[in-house]
């Protein structure tokens, strides 16, 4: 039996319909069950008539209340409940009266006095407009406080999305000014393919980065597409010298995380293990599940830390370590957005063996595109594959600078 996929709406989603439903029910219930109450006590059929003109003028009253309780609910708490004690009181008055006038007109033979009407009816319109009042404010407090509380996370969300926005765009003047720098030493050297070459790999990684929100999410699939463009640029650089390695589950590679996250592990590992050394280094990059959780490793075969002339020193936030010296932006850059992305659900840990080398493990708890767009409807566009640009250029290569395309699962 097929079942048309729906979605409910909160019943407080219109205001004013909830309140005109409530209105009808709650005094519409009130009459049949005083009602059905006179009927069971063989009480004379006049009697209804007297209940449902109760009834109306209990919803035309708190109709007025509704109106007048509007306009204080956001005073000082001293002018509301001062107020709504005096209006409440004089509203009660008024229901009272009318039922003990309309009570008297009905029973024509009774020789109770107006006064002892007024006074024998005067519990039951207290207690219905007392209970239509707190329920009134109750539920209009509630709202105010659900608001103010969807008010306070949306600004969350919005100062979180601007910190990580601002995170990532820290990573792109860093890698422009080394990539720039080389180009600029390519055309001073007349070498104009390897120059234009690079420049194509620049332009391609920028409209692949640029077409990506600042603060969403991509699979990891996208994100070794993404690094495969950058790696591409760099080999211009270091040719044979630059080895890579990727060994990727194809279930990882369905798992997301946040854009650009591993290309400052990657631009780390060439800056202290492939260019120091004469012999380049391999740098590989490994995914797998762990249980729910996505596992990221990338690790080079560098000099580490403990070598002459490797790496500094990172901060303790970072390694645990008591020696502490700045590293620049990118190893901060990514514990900040780590914790931005996903506070302390993460594992963020860095292992530096004393026969060199140096990795970087990554724990994040597991979510396929369809997950992540659901838990964050913005990160929708950024999760689909980026559509082609028009005016992409063709990569350019030389015999003497060739520019190999890495592929996943593959050794390069």
């Amino acid at each position: 039996m097929a079942v048309l996929p729906f979605e409910p709406t909160p019943f407080f989603a219109n205001k004013n319909r909830a309140f005109w439903t409530m209105q009808f029910a709650g005094w519409g219930g009130a009459f049949l069950l005083r009602a059905m109450a006179a009927i069971a006590n063989q009480q004379p059929p006049s009697l209804l008539l007297q209940l449902l003109i109760s009834a109306i003028t209990g919803f035309s009253v708190t109709l007025v209340l509704s109106v007048i309780y509007r306009e204080l609910i956001n005073r000082r708490p001293v002018i509301t409940w001062g107020i709504t004690a005096f209006v409440l009181a004089l509203s009660v008055g008024l229901y009272t009266f009318v039922d003990a006038w309309v009570l008297q007109l009905t029973r024509t033979n009774d020789d109770t006095s107006f006064t002892q009407l007024l006074i024998g009816l005067f519990y039951l319109p207290m207690t219905l407009l007392g209970a239509w009042s707190a329920l009134y404010y109750a539920i209009n407090f509630f709202l105010q406080v659900e608001e103010q509380a969807d008010r306070l996370e949306r600004l969350e969300m919005q100062a979180t999305s601007a910190q990580l926005a601002m995170l990532r765009y820290q990573l792109n003047p860093h890698f422009l000014f080394n990539t720039l720098n080389s180009i600029s030493t390519l055309v001073l050297l007349k070498q104009t393919e390897p120059a234009n070459a690079m420049l194509t790999r620049l332009s391609s990684f920028l409209r692949h980065t640029l077409l990506t929100q600042a603060s969403g999410k991509v699979t990891l699939a996208q994100e070794v597409e993404t690094l495969q463009l950058y790696l591409g640029i760099e080999r211009m650089r270091f040719e044979e010298r630059l080895r890579t390695e990727f060994r990727i589950e194809p279930e990882a590679a369905k798992g997301c995380l946040p854009s650009m996250l591993l290309q400052p592990l990657v631009e780390n590992a060439i800056k202290y293990a492939v260019s120091p050394q004469e012999e380049g280094a391999r740098i590989s990059l490994s995914a797998q599940l762990v249980g729910t959780r996505l596992r990221i490793t990338v690790s080079d075969t560098g000099p580490g830390l403990h070598a002459k002339g490797g790496r500094p020193h990172l901060p303790d936030a970072v390694t645990g370590d008591n020696q502490a010296v700045s590293t620049g932006v990118g190893l901060p850059n990514i514990r900040d957005r780590l914790a931005q992305a996903y506070g302390d659900n993460h594992l963020f840990e860095i292992r530096t063996p004393p026969t060199g080398g140096f990795t970087v493990i990554i724990e994040l708890p597991y979510e396929t595109a369809r997950e992540a767009s659901e838990n964050d409807p913005s990160a929708a566009e950024t999760l689909q594959p980026p559509p082609p640009a028009l005016d992409a250029p063709k990569p350019v290569s030389s015999p003497e600078h060739p520019i190999p395309n890495g592929q996943i699962g593959t050794v390069t």
